[in-house]
């Protein structure tokens, strides 16, 4: 901080960003721990400290600290200059001209009709405006907070690449900061104040209620962030492209994947009520204040992941229907909210309407003396006047049902998980109202929803506005005639939906997540650094990731990165509800006596869990109709330059 401030007020701003680079050469050891919001470190900070050596990796996660200081230098031929001196960084073009090319200005903002004037007379735009500024034709736009920024004149120095902030594009740079959080400083902030052109502003929640107005159930859905790659609109589900997956162990909210089967459901958290009933309990209803009075705050952390997950590999195989999910239908986050355990014990016996059994007080005895065994019948009395039990023979399953609802039929979207794994005191079954310190938004379930660690994503319902307690698993169609495997053989002909489970707790699985497909490699490197991450259901651990570079005919392991933040070391057989996100740097081919080189090299993963259960090589013999559960080894394969 003290070397950021002394040389941001150096004469000559052209020093920064080589002082900067020294400074990092000489400290890569301390650099263990990016600062944020919420103190979270990234993999990359993890991994600087150490290699010292890979200090380039460093400032690629760090990317827009050192590149909105290049804002500071007096033209773009000099800061390319600059640039060319970072370790890692390729070498700097000749400028054009000999004479000094200043950076054009960023366009006007009149250009784009903005709605009025804030208090200091700049333009105020919709999110739906900026939303339109996402290539260099149409000029890049960003968000941060209430401010619109024109960044297209810096896209081009950017030290971590074009790629990586125009992902940001249309959209706010928040969620990439919560990633790399050394942007998170005054002096980051006030080097980017200068290409502020306007103030966003909160037409997007008007125009959404006009629409609704229409009765278009989709038109007032929430506005997502540009970065997520969209696999359908209506309903709306979108990924995280994979090279953020493994940028951080925790995911930012407003790139974490979103599912949804229905059109948002648009809720007011004062008039929300929870309804908790079930076989021979009486009904309760809870409002969200009273569900955070009435119960003890808890939080966990932990993976969701959809069930389809990597179903474009299955397409390749042999078509599915389903969304066509690659592998970013998954993220980690930190979940807040009670303990589902501690509501459905709240529940109390109906059966003898107001009179409730309880247990006579016990006779004065000695105190070494046995206390006389209860009947059967009376302990299942006094059980269920204390509240819901494994114990009790009526209830096997838990039904969650969300407010979200079909136009057409009316049908809710509805799951439900065993009582067992409801009620386990180290099941982590959370009724959250939080992710990561915010509020629910209204695509993650607002203002309430279930999180079951370990489980499917499937049956983590949002926008939960009922909870039973039944002998019956729910009869939904998500539950009944969904989210099920089957043989490789079975069509849409053939399948028997009564014939399988439903998916609860998903195989272990792994994924490249860097180098993304089509990315070059060159011979010259020596060497390139693969990173991923790897998860198990059931609260199992991840003990070892396997790399290939020649598809899967040798293997080296991966370093597996610390946990994120909550979450218990990688290799923990219980408990292990989040990912393990892991790297490793491997050797290219080098050429061969005659100077010929593989046209491609095929990477490879697989992972294995605490309770050594590992990957199967192919897809094909996991094959299924609806393309769900797919954990066969991950393969990217990228051409091979010399």
């Amino acid at each position: 901080m003290v070397l950021l401030q002394s040389v941001s007020r150096a004469k000559r701003p052209g020093w920064l960003l080589p002082a900067l680079s020294l400074a990092l050469q000489q400290n890569a050891g301390g650099a263990q721990q990016l600062s944020g919001e919420r103190g979270l470190s990234t993999a990359t900070a993890m991994r600087e400290q150490q290699s010292g050596k890979r200090v380039a990796s460093l400032l690629g996660a760090g990317a827009a600290l050192l590149a909105s200081a290049s804002l500071l230098w007096p033209d773009r031929a000099e800061a390319k200059k600059e640039l060319g001196i970072l370790p890692g960084s390729k070498p700097a073009q000749p400028a054009p001209s000999s004479a000094p090319v200043k950076p054009a200005a960023p366009e006007p903002a009149a250009k784009s009709a903005g709605l009025g004037k804030d208090d200091k007379g700049r333009p105020i735009y919709s999110s739906e405006e900026v939303a339109k500024h996402k290539t260099l034709k149409d000029r890049v736009w960003v968000t941060f907070k209430d401010g619109v920024y024109d960044i297209t004149e810096f896209v081009e120095m950017h030290p971590g690449g074009a790629s990586k902030i125009l992902m940001a594009a249309g959209g706010s740079v928040e969620p990439f900061w919560a990633l790399y959080q050394q942007h998170r400083k005054a002096e980051v902030l006030n080097i980017l104040e200068p290409y502020r052109i306007g103030t966003l502003e909160g037409g997007a929640a008007a125009a959404a209620a006009a629409a609704a107005a229409a009765k278009d159930p989709y038109a007032s859905d929430p506005a997502r962030h540009p970065a997520l790659i969209a696999r359908s609109m209506r309903p709306y589900n979108g990924e995280t492209p994979g090279s953020l997956l493994a940028a951080a162990p925790i995911t930012p909210n407003d790139i974490f994947f979103t599912r949804n089967h229905l059109p948002v459901p648009h809720l007011d958290a004062e008039a929300f009520r929870l309804r908790v009933e079930g076989e021979g309990t009486r009904a309760l209803e809870f409002s969200l204040e009273e569900l955070k009075t009435r119960f003890r705050k808890h939080s966990v952390t932990a993976t969701v992941q959809c069930t389809g997950n990597r179903r474009n590999e299955m397409s390749a195989v042999k078509p599915v229907k389903g969304l066509e999910w690659d592998q970013g239908a998954i993220g980690t986050a930190v979940w807040s909210g009670v303990r589902l355990r501690d509501v459905l014990r709240a529940l109390g016996s109906r059966g003898l309407g107001s009179r409730v059994w309880r247990p006579p007080a016990p006779a004065l005895t000695l105190c070494c003396s046995p206390v006389p065994r209860l009947p059967a019948a009376m302990r299942l009395l006094a059980l269920r006047a204390a509240g819901l039990s494994e114990e009790d023979p009526l209830v096997k399953h838990i039904i969650f049902e969300g407010a979200d609802k079909d136009a057409t039929t009316g049908d809710v979207y509805g799951a439900s998980i065993p009582v067992s794994k409801a009620l386990a005191a180290d099941g982590d079954v959370l009724l959250a109202y939080e992710m990561n310190g915010q509020p629910l938004s209204k695509d993650h379930g607002f203002p309430l929803r279930v999180i079951v660690p370990g489980v499917t994503g499937a049956r983590s319902v949002k926008w939960l506005n009922r909870i039973v307690a039944s002998q019956y698993e729910s009869g939904s169609h998500w539950q009944q005639r969904d989210y099920k495997s089957f043989c490789p053989s079975v069509d849409w002909d053939s399948v028997e939906w009564g014939s399988a489970p439903a998916i609860q707790e998903p195989p272990v699985t792994s994924a490249i997540t860097e180098p993304a497909p089509g990315t070059p490699l060159s011979a010259a490197d020596g060497e390139i650094t693969i990173r991923g991450y790897a998860w198990s259901g059931g609260g199992r651990g991840i003990v070892r990731v396997d790399v290939s570079t020649d598809g899967g005919r040798s293997w080296a392991p991966a370093r597996l990165l610390p946990p994120p933040p909550g979450a218990p070391p990688p290799g923990s057989y219980s408990g292990a509800w989040a990912w393990t996100l892991w790297e490793t740097t491997v050797p290219l081919p080098k050429p061969s006596a005659d100077g010929s080189l593989p046209p491609a090299v095929e990477l490879v993963c697989k992972a294995v869990d605490a309770s050594y259960n590992s990957q199967p090589d192919g897809v094909a013999g996991i094959w299924n109709l609806r393309g769900v559960v797919n954990n066969a080894w991950h393969r990217v394969k990228l051409d091979l330059e010399p």
